[in-house]
């Protein structure tokens, strides 16, 4: 079997995933799943279309729909009369605490309105808010955690994480080269 075939069939099993999981169209999953292991990283719709057999409108229709979802970044080089995207995944992006503060406070809510409802009928929001409330305070306390964790890798270099300093700017600061740097 080819890299192209292997990397479609990947972009096959991530597309199920993502229609599932993110609630997006196939064609959108299946260019998440490529994009993540084409070479060139950055792709042109054309070559997109061309790669996941589609049409160029789909793809396009795929392209804008990720992109709302902050999944893809777009970029225009100088000279070129087209644009390319890659892959652009958050992953700290389920991390924010927002939507389950909000969920506790609808459950409080509700509950208001259950005040004389029997302990039965109370607890599905009664573990909504409570679940809520323990995602708001430990899931930043998590993502904090992993990033600790990450940045003690050695393997890991900063361009994997754009929340890092670059080697750049360490190398100006200290005059020192990573064992990174000497490898590139």
């Amino acid at each position: 079997m080819t890299i192209k075939e292997l990397q479609l069939q990947y972009a096959g099993r991530v597309a199920r995933v993502w229609v599932r999981r993110m609630r997006v169209s196939p064609v959108a999953g299946r260019v998440v799943g490529y994009l993540l292991v084409c070479d060139p990283e950055w792709q042109s719709i054309d070559e997109l279309a061309a790669a996941l057999r589609a049409s160029r409108s789909a793809i396009a229709g795929a392209v804008k729909d990720l992109e709302s979802h902050g999944a893809l970044q777009r970029e225009r080089t100088v000279g070129e009369r087209v644009d390319r995207v890659r892959i652009s995944i958050n992953q700290t992006q389920g991390f924010d605490p927002a939507p389950y503060r909000e969920a506790a406070a609808f459950a409080r809510e509700g509950l208001t309105l259950l005040i004389d409802q029997s302990a039965e009928r109370r607890r599905p929001l009664e573990e909504i808010a409570s679940l809520s409330d323990f995602l708001a305070e430990r899931l930043p306390q998590l993502l904090t955690e992993w990033r600790e964790l990450r940045d003690a890798d050695p393997a890991t270099g900063p361009e994997l994480h754009p929340d890092r300093q670059s080697n750049d700017d360490h190398r100006n600061r200290t005059g020192h080269h990573s064992t990174t740097d000497r490898n590139l």
